[in-house]
């Protein structure tokens, strides 16, 4: 017969969901916004977490908190217990009413303002009871939601290789300068010709910072970044105050004190629709079908070549 759980595990189970929110999140306020509970009764949940293990799981960090040693060696064994059982609960819940479930959706920081909440709008039209939680994120930090299954779903631009994807179109980029710019009045314009310009870029994380670097080796210099930003719209507004140029997908909202140059050279970035390597519930499986389905019609409001 195998052993009972010991009385340790018996109490700290129906706790776990508030430590492993307030861990995700940082911040009591809003680990207990997401649980839907009052602060102080989560309060009272992770003390008695500490209580039970004996152990400070929790320090401050400014406004928010952070986790001890202990906290973090806790999370990390932990964390995946706690999406397989999410997952658990979902499938048996979604198999009993296919037409209802849970389903966590990420879309990359170049898309959103049209192009996903249309498609997502169109999406609930059909399928009511789904729930939609939605992560608005840069590519590598969506890659790393799916594969430790707090995401179902991504459109990623790219795709990882180590992961399950359609593709569903290109992005492509362009040259932006404020109006006030000396290449301003081009329409096209090389590459190579931007040697002498100042950029203004995301960080070497991103993978249009990687790409950007890339394209300007092959054209025979490396860029001179001024700024870094991770925030595509004030990098935008920084381009537009002359403050130096950048390559950028085309707006999905038009900025009037942008003007759009087309590179000689196409440069193009794949649109892609990522899964975890799981099997997906019902409603997951079915926006995944809507979305490789409609993606054509949305994602193209966003300057895209679809396939």
């Amino acid at each position: 017969m195998d052993e009972l759980l010991s009385a340790e595990v018996e109490a700290l189970v129906p706790l776990l969901a508030a430590f492993d929110a307030t861990a995700g999140e940082g911040h009591i306020t809003r680990a207990a916004q997401l649980l839907g509970v009052p602060q102080s009764s989560l309060s009272r949940r992770l003390k008695t977490v500490e209580k039970t293990l004996g152990v400070q799981l929790f320090q401050p960090a400014g406004r928010g908190i952070a986790l001890t040693a202990a906290g973090r060696e806790l999370f990390e064994r932990t964390r995946c217990l706690m999406r397989s059982l999410d997952d658990a609960v979902s499938v048996v819940r979604s198999n009993a009413d296919p037409d209802s479930g849970l389903v966590r959706f990420g879309f990359p920081l170049t898309l959103g303002p049209i192009s996903v909440p249309s498609l997502l709008a169109d999406f609930h039209a059909s399928a009511p009871r789904i729930r939609l939680h939605l992560v608005q994120a840069h590519g590598e930090a969506l890659a790393e939601q799916i594969r430790d299954g707090r995401l179902d779903l991504a459109v990623m631009i790219p795709s990882p290789t180590d992961l399950p994807a359609i593709a569903l179109g290109h992005q492509r980029i362009h040259l932006y300068v404020a109006r006030l710019h000396r290449l301003a009045t081009h329409d096209t314009i090389d590459l190579a010709d931007l040697s002498g310009e100042t950029f203004i870029a995301n960080p070497p994380t991103y993978h249009l910072r990687r790409m950007l670097d890339s394209w300007c080796a092959e054209a025979g210099f490396t860029p001179n970044v001024a700024f870094e930003i991770t925030e595509f719209e004030t990098l935008r507004s920084l381009v537009a105050h002359n403050l130096g140029v950048a390559l950028l997908p085309e707006p999905e909202t038009p900025h009037p004190d942008l003007c759009r140059i087309t590179l000689t050279a196409p440069c193009d970035r794949t649109i892609g629709l990522v899964a975890g390597n799981h099997r997906p519930t019902p409603a997951v499986a079915r926006l995944h079908g809507y979305i490789a389905q409609h993606a054509l019609t949305h994602i193209n409001r966003s300057g895209t070549q679809t396939r």
